[in-house]
């Protein structure tokens, strides 16, 4: 059994500005436009955000806050802080902890097994906000889909996984991967038009950089 830490807002706070400044990359150039102070009626656009592993939405839901301050037209975007459900995790000896999916290898390197039945289960979590947002007038192409570690690797997979991808489907505003890494790689589409910022921290021991280079 390995004595796990959540993967969570107690990161250093470089991480935490990484955050801010992957997402008002992605703002800028595509949400943000939609919520230009020169338009008088500006569409409705939103951010969802999956946290990490044995963490919860409050972990990240100061985004909410922040963000707006480094870019106050964002205050007017819908932010949603879906929570993981508890599952039990393989390499802590089948413990339980809030997690996307559950985890075979640590540290999570290139050759790390994957989960598929639970990330897809998360994939469609993730449907259910994007569609509960679609109920309120926001389009699909105004959503932005990111996260961190765990969460990261869900919000890659929504943004360009065949599923999400199938013909009709508007692709996301943007896509934002923090700390994280691509799962399922034969089932994901290269020809995605959604927007990517992924940012990894070189000396990161639970989710290796040479992920990178993969």
């Amino acid at each position: 059994r390995i004595q796990m830490s959540p993967r969570s807002h107690t990161a250093p706070f470089t991480i935490y500005k990484l955050c801010c400044s992957a997402f008002l990359f992605l703002m800028a150039s595509k949400v943000g436009a939609a919520l230009s102070t020169a338009s008088k009626t500006p569409k409705p656009a939103a951010l969802i955000f999956l946290h990490g592993l044995g963490d919860t939405p409050a972990g990240w839901s100061s985004l909410q806050q922040t963000l707006p301050k480094l870019k106050p037209s964002l205050s007017n975007l819908r932010y949603r802080f879906p929570h993981a459900p508890t599952v039990a995790i393989s390499i802590n000896g089948g413990a339980t902890m809030p997690g996307w999916f559950d985890l075979y290898d640590w540290p999570i390197g290139i050759s790390a097994k994957d989960d598929k039945i639970g990330k897809l289960k998360a994939i469609e979590m993730v449907e259910q906000e994007v569609q509960l947002l679609e109920q309120e007038g926001i389009d699909r192409d105004r959503i932005v889909v990111g996260g961190f570690s765990q969460g990261g690797a869900i919000a890659l997979l929504s943004a360009y996984h065949a599923e999400s991808q199938k013909e009709g489907k508007k692709s996301f505003a943007g896509c934002g991967s923090l700390s994280a890494w691509l799962t399922l790689k034969d089932e994901l589409v290269t020809t995605s038009t959604t927007p990517l910022f992924w940012g990894h921290g070189q000396y990161d021991d639970k989710v290796l950089f040479e992920q990178q280079a993969h």
